[in-house]
């Protein structure tokens, strides 16, 4: 129902827009043509006119060439375009509200080769409102502006370009943008002169709409790693996509739409005092976007005349390296950790980016990178490893006595846990030997995972039979979608799951007990569920994962093959129990609590002989 609901919603609201929109649209045409009417019927009467009897006028130039007399703004005119461009960008931009039209991220072609372009869309606009008198209001992105000529300063190599739009009343609105050398960042200065006759109660209401377009192969994919950001109060935060939503946010400093590669921000260099935005998936799977944001950000200022804002437009990779260098907090939309692995964004940010920075530079192929850095992750983690199978190890030499207690006191499951604690503890073998190192790899595991499917330095390199690292490798088109696993094969996936299940058939081979069953086919489960979770997965995490599980399974067969030492295990286990046996505080409580319920348990058993 709650879909349904807002699919009616969604038709009621384009509806109403299209509706709108028809009424708008005719309404300025009639009054254009009534207009145009009006200057043919008297233009005699106006040449006998005295010039000091002519009310000051503004001439608006329609795609004819027809100097047509309004009081206002220029809400009518040929729209020319104007290209402003660095070496990362190419940025055009229309006089029709005097703002970027579309944006060309030169480095960076879509999964069809074409080059990628944000802000492209005829839903995209900046907008806010003006009073145009008579108590009537006029739409900045209506208004038609005369672009200034080109003008670069040599001191920073940047260029400047300036939009401006006068009426009759004596008011002026200037768009003036600014792009640097080799920036993505745009900047946007806002300068209003006659404040007091075009805005009231000291607010700019700015409205936002951005659309995303479609550039990776997988765009299903691409909307799960979609995310609209925001920065507020000092504090960053994100929404999933997901079927929509919306938000309000105080003092927020900016906000932008998170493709999984790329980024289109909106930012307040003085905040946005108010900010509500919402957003909506398309409905249609025919409509070429992934998600529509509408942002109303509120701007308050001081009582001034002449007023200055100064905004930025952010167009770019989402690459936390040329972030950071904005130094506006940007970088934290890469999604290096989040949720209850919000933690791993540290190990990310200050230990595995610097490293993978570092190997890439002398290292042109991206699979030998991921390789080397697999290599040295092992390396880090082969003393955590080698711990958890020495203490396997000792818990396997102790494997007779434990069989021996379980019959002692196969009736008796409570005493059975007791007499084995007591077993390890007097042996020097810790429970949890073989448990904590695992679990001291769970934060390595999860941020290399975090780390692959955010790294825009992988997209579109090749590896092997993979064309592009931060995309699933498929080396077959399945006519069929299989559900949990879809409509390809990929390779590095099945290496992946194989690799696995090796690992698993070994571990099994040396587990003290496998009676259970449910631990024993446990083992085989879980490799054949990562079949499904890893098929969409980029190929790089794939790759990954069949690196380290190679090396893991080798690494397990040396150390238990050739550098564990049994006997000598034996010799240390018979050392140990000639020691004093030391209880911490915790193990005296749980073997304190144990006993009282043994007494407990002897007691009811005798109530019931009773």
């Amino acid at each position: 129902m709650g879909t349904d609901k807002n699919t009616i919603w969604g038709f009621v609201l384009i509806g109403a827009l299209l509706i709108a929109m028809f009424y708008f649209n005719s309404k300025d045409q009639l009054a254009f043509e009534g207009e145009k009417k009006r200057v043919k019927d008297s233009i005699d009467n106006l040449i006998k006119l005295k010039a000091k009897e002519v009310p000051p006028i503004a001439e608006t130039k329609t795609a004819d060439s027809i100097s047509i007399p309004t009081k206002g703004f220029k809400l009518s005119e040929a729209e020319s375009f104007t290209t402003l461009e660095n070496e990362v960008l190419s940025i055009k931009f229309s006089n029709k509200g005097g703002q970027p039209k579309s944006v060309v991220l030169k480095k960076f072609k879509k999964a069809n080769g074409e080059p990628v372009v944000l802000n492209d869309a005829e839903f995209n606009s900046i907008n806010y409102k003006i009073n145009s008198g008579e108590n009537k209001t006029s739409d900045i992105n209506k208004i038609f502006f005369k672009a200034s000529m080109i003008e670069k300063n040599n001191a920073d190599q940047s260029s400047i370009l300036s939009f401006e739009a006068n009426d009759s009343n004596g008011r002026k609105i200037v768009h003036q943008f600014i792009l640097k050398s080799n920036s993505y960042l745009l900047d946007f200065n806002l300068n209003i002169d006659g404040v007091s006759k075009m805005l009231t109660n000291n607010r700019i209401g700015f409205n936002w709409q951005n659309e995303t377009p479609p550039i990776e192969r997988d765009n299903k994919y691409e909307l799960t790693q979609t995310h609209i950001c925001h920065s507020a109060e000092n504090k960053f935060d994100f929404d999933y996509i997901g079927n929509g939503g919306d938000k309000e946010i105080k003092n927020a400093n900016w906000l932008c739409i998170k493709q999984q590669f790329f980024i289109s921000a909106l930012i307040a260099k003085e905040k946005f005092s108010d900010v509500k935005y919402d957003w909506k998936i398309p409905t249609d799977t025919t409509e070429k976007y992934l998600t529509r944001v509408n942002t109303n950000a509120s701007y308050t200022f001081s009582n001034q005349e002449n007023l200055n804002v100064p905004l930025q437009l952010y167009f770019g990779p989402s690459d936390y390296n040329i972030l950071k260098q904005y130094n506006n907090d940007l970088e934290y939309v890469v999604p290096y950790g989040s949720g209850i692995f919000s933690f791993v964004k540290y190990i990310n940010r200050y230990f595995l980016l610097p490293v993978f920075d570092f190997i890439q530079q002398h290292i042109m192929n991206m699979g030998i990178v991921i390789l080397l850095i697999t290599l040295l992750i092992r390396l880090i983690t082969s003393p955590i490893l080698y711990k958890s199978y020495l203490s396997g190890a000792k818990m396997k030499v102790l494997k007779p006595e434990v069989d021996a207690l379980k019959e002692k006191y196969k009736d008796d499951q409570q005493t059975f846990g007791m007499e084995q604690m007591k077993l390890w503890k007097s042996a020097g073998v810790s429970p949890l030997g073989g448990c904590l190192p695992a679990l001291l790899q769970i934060p390595i595991f999860m941020s290399l995972y975090y780390f692959f499917q955010s790294n825009i330095d992988l997209r579109g390199k090749d590896f092997l039979w993979a064309k592009d690292l931060a995309q699933y490798d498929s080396i077959a088109t399945l006519p069929f979608s299989i559900p949990f696993y879809g409509d390809h094969v990929s390779l590095f996936t099945i290496t992946a799951v194989l690799t696995s299940l090796l690992i698993s058939i070994y571990s099994m081979s040396n587990m003290q007990d496998n009676s259970n069953p449910l631990m024993k086919y446990m083992p085989y489960i879980f490799p054949v569920m990562l079949l499904g979770v890893f098929n969409k997965l980029p190929s790089a995490l794939t790759w990954y994962y069949t690196i380290s599980n190679t090396i893991t399974l080798l690494l397990q067969i040396v150390i238990q093959k050739y550098i564990i030492d049994h006997d000598k295990i034996m010799l240390q286990i018979a050392e140990n129990r000639k020691k004093p046996v030391k209880k911490s505080k915790m193990q005296e409580r749980i073997e304190s609590m144990q006993e009282t319920q043994k007494k407990i348990q002897d007691m009811k058993q005798k109530s019931t002989k009773n």
